[in-house]
């Protein structure tokens, strides 16, 4: 009976230390926590985010010289078609930049605006081959990287991740919209004759989807 008390005295004590062991772990775990976090004033240059890219930024810096490039390098439409007709592969070479599906190709071209269809005019520009169909997109929504990848400038290692490589083919667009497309009457525009500086990635040889860097209506 008397080891039985003891025994049942003993164990309380026994809790009451391995309480107190765990709760001073506890204390030494705040405290390595404490010191090894380090207060960092936003906007500061140890900001983490200072350094974070920007695709709005990035768009409004590197559209101009990147519309620079397209108009220095654009090949008038007729020229363009003809050179597709007698050899893709060379006329891709020698006119366009590597795209996914197909070159990208710089082209000017003036002409007459026909039917539009959520933001998409047919073109009608004398000198192409019968059946070629030419349009161009308007927005409000601008499908396509074809700005980022026209000018071979703009490469996937410039930026950290996919997603900003992708933002910043999106940002591009939105300048586009913005600096070209901003004050464009789309309910007033077919029928009348447009000036234009664009993009278009290869894929239908029949039918070019042509991103504006550069549209104004005589």
């Amino acid at each position: 009976m008397g080891a039985q008390l003891e025994i049942s005295a003993r164990r309380p004590f026994r809790l009451r230390t391995s309480a107190c062991v765990w709760t001073a772990v506890l204390l030494l775990l705040c405290v390595a926590m404490a010191l090894d976090t380090k207060a960092v004033r936003i906007g500061s240059s140890e900001d983490a985010r200072v350094d974070a890219f920007s695709a709005e930024a990035y768009g409004k810096k590197a559209f101009a010289p990147i519309r620079a490039l397209i108009e220095k390098a654009a090949v008038d439409a007729p020229v363009l078609a003809q050179a597709l007709a007698a050899d893709k592969a060379a006329a891709g070479e020698t006119y366009g930049k590597p795209g996914s599906v197909g070159p990208i190709f710089p082209v000017r071209f003036t002409g007459t605006v026909g039917e539009g269809r959520a933001g998409i005019f047919t073109v009608a520009v004398d000198g192409l081959p019968q059946g070629l169909q030419l349009r161009v997109q308007t927005g409000p929504a601008l499908n396509g990287t074809e700005v980022r990848d026209a000018t071979g400038t703009v490469a996937f290692g410039q930026f950290t991740n996919q997603i900003d490589y992708q933002d910043a083919g999106s940002a591009l667009n939105n300048e586009v919209k913005a600096q070209v497309l901003g004050t464009l009457d789309r309910d007033t525009l077919s029928g009348k004759k447009v000036d234009v500086v664009g993009v278009f990635q290869l894929i239908n040889p029949s039918s070019w989807l042509v991103t504006p860097v550069r549209l104004s209506v005589q």
